[in-house]
């Protein structure tokens, strides 16, 4: 049985960081691309971040250089490690397993996890 699970989001100040973890079970690495995506209330689903089977990572523009995507296979984890971060980063950011050649496209993705919210404010 196919699983995601997000966790690690909070309320945190402008410049702060947050890591979130995206917990999986039921498939394996090899063959699946894993994205972060993320809304904020009244806006598109955006992606945010990708890594491949082969490792290879995307990032949107507005997070580069500030957020970075990595993946633990002993723990069944994919991290989002975000700094420096600002106001417009808060939304429901969301982790799902996509094709081998997904990028940050949604609808490359098919299967979706529920979803953490991250707040940036004062």
């Amino acid at each position: 049985q196919l699983q995601l699970v997000e966790s690690g989001g909070a309320l945190v100040q402008p410049g702060g960081s947050l890591r979130l973890s995206c917990a999986y079970s039921g498939f394996t690495l090899d063959y699946y691309t894993i994205g972060w995506f993320r809304q904020a209330p009244g806006k598109e689903r955006e992606g945010v971040s990708s890594i491949s089977p082969s490792g290879n990572v995307n990032y949107a523009v507005s997070v580069t250089g500030r957020f970075t995507i990595s993946s633990d296979i002993a723990k069944n984890t994919v991290y989002l490690q975000m700094s420096s971060l600002k106001p417009e980063d808060t939304a429901v950011y969301y982790c799902a397993l996509g094709d081998p050649t997904a990028d940050l496209v949604s609808r490359e993705y098919y299967y979706w996890g529920q979803g953490t919210q991250v707040t940036v404010s004062t």
